[in-house]
């Protein structure tokens, strides 16, 4: 039947295969209700039980990489040895590397977890991350490394991200809003390992924080990896001592060097590890 001016208006296409319909602001709702349900049911069919999110920077590079990149920052130095940009590229450089080593130890997070927890066909404290490059892909590589599932959860943004390619294709995901992404993140989740990082992991890392002080979230074990990092950046008793928040507060998360540190206090605060 060839086409007429009624069948062929914008109008006469069904509301849910209307993608230019879908987009329109007075839809935010329904977007934001196809975005909770689409990744929700798809966990689902896959079997998740249970997730341990891993956060730090997208910027922090493997060992080898990041001595690449040492080498090619003093290398340009050399050749303008006044350049201002160029001797903070060699400071960053050198930082990045003083960093690398938790990326291994991310990795070995992820395989550790994945190897303890999937087992006979069970989908627990499956590893969840941003789906990106750093830190997030080396917890998904240490599940990749052993053959375990786990999980991506992207973010549409004005500079491209792709997932990295050790994330379970089944289980990479793509979200439009921050908002039901931070809520993938957490509806599973029995624990947030968080390596040293950037805006995002302090905005995932305080949000947390902020549900466990104010009861909106239980059970979830908050650990920190790298406790110099961490408080050389923040003066944690600072907001003991200015009244901002109470000494109980500093309970809430934990201090790690190493996977298996994270993973055993994980443990000892799970009932060692398997929900029953």
């Amino acid at each position: 039947m060839s086409d007429s001016p009624q069948s062929s208006s914008p109008s006469y296409i069904r509301a849910d295969s209307d993608s230019e319909f879908l987009q329109r602001d007075e839809l935010r709702a329904a977007r934001l209700q196809l975005e909770w349900s689409k990744s929700e049911l798809i966990h689902q069919d896959e079997g998740i039980e249970s997730t341990i999110v891993v956060f730090g920077s997208a910027r922090l590079m493997e060992p080898q990489a990041a001595l690449a990149k040492l080498a090619e920052t003093e290398k340009a130095c050399a050749q303008s040895p006044k350049d201002p940009d160029k001797q903070q590229a060699v400071i960053i450089a050198k930082n990045q590397l003083a960093l690398a080593p938790y990326y291994d130890e991310a990795r070995e997070f992820g395989r550790l977890v994945s190897s303890a927890c999937q087992l006979d066909g069970r989908c627990e404290y499956v590893i969840v991350t941003g789906g990106g490059p750093g830190i997030m892909e080396a917890g998904n590589r240490g599940a990749a490394d052993v053959g375990a599932k786990s999980i991506g959860l992207n973010i549409d943004l004005p500079f491209e991200q792709a997932p990295n390619p050790y994330i379970t294709p089944n289980l990479c995901f793509q979200f439009r809003y921050f908002a039901l992404r931070k809520m993938h993140f957490l509806y599973r989740a029995k624990a947030l390992v968080v390596f040293p990082g950037g805006f995002g992991t302090m905005d995932e890392l305080f949000e947390t924080l902020t549900l466990l002080q104010t009861g909106k979230v239980q059970g979830v074990s908050v650990v920190l990896i790298g406790k110099s990092y961490w408080e050389d950046l923040i003066n944690w008793k600072k907001f003991v001592e200015y009244g901002l928040i109470s000494p109980k507060d500093l309970s809430l998360f934990h201090f790690a060097e190493t996977a298996g540190e994270a993973w055993t206090i994980i443990m000892r605060e799970h009932q060692g590890g398997h929900d029953s």
